[in-house]
């Protein structure tokens, strides 16, 4: 791919978020005080904390700003990439993506490879996304797996971007969290200049506007905003609970073998039950150090009365269970047609072998969204 020819600032807009800089209210967005300006590089009050000191800094964009963003690749002649996050694939699938890309080809992007469980066949994994992508009515050129964090198989990723662009523009797009703007900085690192950074950190919400980095044909590479997600149960808690709910290391899949009539809870945020059906493994697949509780079926709700927010967390103490919606209840029939997993939108997956077919019953936060799949590993 062609090296980037980055400015060493956008002229007007935050270095770090692409938001237009203003100097006269310092709870909008984009706000700078006046000395800033002054620096070669200008970022704005919100970028600097985040950067600083990674403090959450509230964002006032609606779902409507974000739209109005994206609402014009359509319109464009470019290569669209779509990143997603393969630890959470239900949850950061961008919906009605066809309506803002129109005929423009799609590279799609699976981002924290290395979250996966060691000796993960990956080829399997690529098949298994373009499997996916198409039950989403998708049909992307190419699906490539990156680790934006760990800078792995980005060589392949601009390779793949330059084959697919053929001179034309390049749009990033995704959900909020998904690694967009940390997988911009290892190509600016990597590839192009290191004198921009793009804002990173583990919030949602952090680009706030289009960012463009020119390229030496003239054309630009854009990094969009994130859409945000409202199903996903990183929306529902607390940032220091999304911190503890949020991989940052190699999954270590938990095996439990369960008879009917046992459920498991995945900290305090949801619980599996296990209603009908032979003895089987459930394949738990979440941060490595959530705390998971096996108890009766007929015990649980007692269970998750006296124990949320403490033995049962995240979320973290009675204060925040209290504010988390009411759980409901997602009933589903696995069929012996091979592995099923069963999705929790944010949080991780719970893997059945699918042998026999069995009747499981899955309690999440009333607005996650909770689904089934074919299995990924």
């Amino acid at each position: 791919m062609e090296n980037t020819g980055v400015t060493e600032r956008f002229e007007g807009a935050c270095a770090g978020c692409g938001i237009a800089i203003q100097t006269e209210d310092a709870k909008r967005p984009g706000y700078a005080p006046a000395s800033a300006l002054q620096r070669e590089t200008v970022i704005c009050q919100r970028c600097f904390r985040i950067r600083h000191y990674n403090e959450v800094a509230p964002i006032s964009m609606g779902d409507d700003d974000f739209l109005r963003i994206l609402d014009g690749i359509g319109s464009t002649d470019s290569l669209v990439v779509m990143v997603v996050d393969i630890f959470d694939f239900h949850g950061s699938w961008l919906r009605g993506l066809p309506r803002f890309v129109g005929n423009n080809p799609i590279l799609l992007v699976g981002n924290k490879v290395d979250l996966l469980p060691q000796n993960i066949n990956l080829n399997r994994v690529r098949n298994w996304m373009q499997h996916e992508a198409k039950e989403r009515g998708l049909r992307p050129a190419d699906v490539v797996l990156v680790s934006a964090h760990k800078g792995l198989h980005i060589d392949e990723l601009l390779a793949r971007i330059s084959q697919l662009r053929k001179g034309r523009d390049v749009y990033i797009v995704g959900v909020t969290n998904v690694g967009k703007s940390t997988l911009i900085n290892r190509i600016l690192h990597d590839y192009g200049s290191a004198e921009l950074e793009i804002t990173t950190s583990p919030f949602p919400g952090t680009t706030l506007d289009k960012i463009e980095i020119p390229l030496e044909d003239g054309r630009s590479i854009f990094d969009t905003p994130g859409i945000i997600n409202r199903d996903q149960i990183g929306h529902m808690i607390t940032p220091q609970d999304l911190r503890k709910i949020t991989p940052t290391t190699r999954i270590n899949p938990k095996v439990y073998q369960l008879n009917d009539g046992q459920s498991l809870f995945l900290g305090g945020l949801a619980r599996i039950d296990f209603v009908r059906g032979p003895r089987q493994p459930f394949v738990v697949y979440v941060k490595n150090d959530m705390y998971i509780h096996r108890t009766k079926l007929e015990n649980a709700d007692d269970v998750l009365q006296k124990h949320h927010g403490e033995m049962l967390a995240p979320p973290t103490g009675r204060e925040a269970a209290e504010k988390l919606p009411a759980f409901v209840k997602h009933t589903f029939k696995i069929r012996p047609t091979g592995t099923t997993d069963l999705v929790i939108s944010g949080l991780g997956w719970v893997s059945l072998q699918g042998k026999e077919e069995a009747s499981v019953v899955v309690h999440a936060p009333k607005g996650v969204s909770v689904g089934i799949r074919k299995g990924l590993i």
